[in-house]
């Protein structure tokens, strides 16, 4: 397993996603909603990677680890 450099969890808002990515930070968008949830929803991030939030452990080999990551639920 691949050794990954953690950091303290921040909320961030929308505005502030859109301008880090404006400034060229790579960032990785992570969709923690349950699969039904997802299912039923009609926004959907392209290229987002979907872990249900009660899997996230199971599947961190799986994440980026040279960019930020953020996840989002409903």
């Amino acid at each position: 397993m691949k050794e990954m450099k953690a950091t303290a969890p921040t909320r961030v808002t929308p505005e502030e996603v859109i301008e880090r990515m404006q400034r060229g930070e790579e960032v990785a968008f992570v969709d923690t909603r349950n699969p039904t949830t997802w299912a039923e929803s009609d926004s959907k991030l392209p290229h987002a990677i979907r872990i249900p939030h009660d899997e996230v452990d199971k599947h961190l080999d799986e994440l980026p680890s040279n960019r930020t990551i953020i996840t989002y639920c409903t």
